[in-house]
């Protein structure tokens, strides 16, 4: 394959009729998926020895695995902290109410990391809270489902995306 500078953007030959833009497109989403796989494998137990999961997905009420999931993260009223083992079996899961609004003034994020997460599960949540949780390598995934119990066997059967962008609905300063 030939490559050719065009203006500060690399095309591929124009013989093919394509430009690269497209495959730079799909490097960068090779790339992309190629991280997301590796976090999920470290955090699913990779290197050996018995190791559990914690994912945070926000909660509108205590119900546990039956609990619906939040329309908003930070406005959630509680948030479901569910463990799992090394073949993703629930092993631990409790209820811990929201602190406070974790966008706009002020910075919350750390009470949710105290809950020491290896990812969140979640419909969305605003630009400025994605990038915190994804400069400490937390994975943020876009729940696909209604209740805990559902996202948690969507996450089992790796069909959650990776959250890449805030919602534009957020309206944090």
């Amino acid at each position: 394959m030939e490559w050719a500078w065009v203006e500060g953007a690399v095309r591929d030959d124009d013989r093919k009729g394509r430009s690269c833009m497209s495959g730079l497109d799909e490097e960068l989403e090779r790339i992309r998926q190629k991280k997301l796989e590796d976090m999920l494998q470290n955090f699913k137990g990779k290197g050996g020895g018995q190791m559990s999961v914690r994912i945070v997905i926000p909660v509108v009420d205590e119900t546990g695995l039956d609990a619906r999931l939040s329309e908003h993260f930070g406005r959630a009223p509680y948030f479901a902290v569910v463990e799992l083992d090394e073949n993703g079996q629930v092993v631990n899961q409790r209820t811990a109410p929201n602190v406070g609004h974790f966008g706009g003034s002020g910075q919350r994020a750390d009470s949710i990391l105290q809950l020491k997460p290896n990812a969140i599960i979640t419909y969305g949540m605003g630009p400025r809270g994605l990038s915190i949780y994804q400069s400490v390598r937390v994975a943020v995934l876009r729940a696909n489902a209604n209740t805990v119990r559902e996202v948690i066997a969507a996450y089992n059967r790796d069909e959650l995306e990776e959250l890449t962008e805030g919602c534009h609905q957020a309206r944090h300063r």
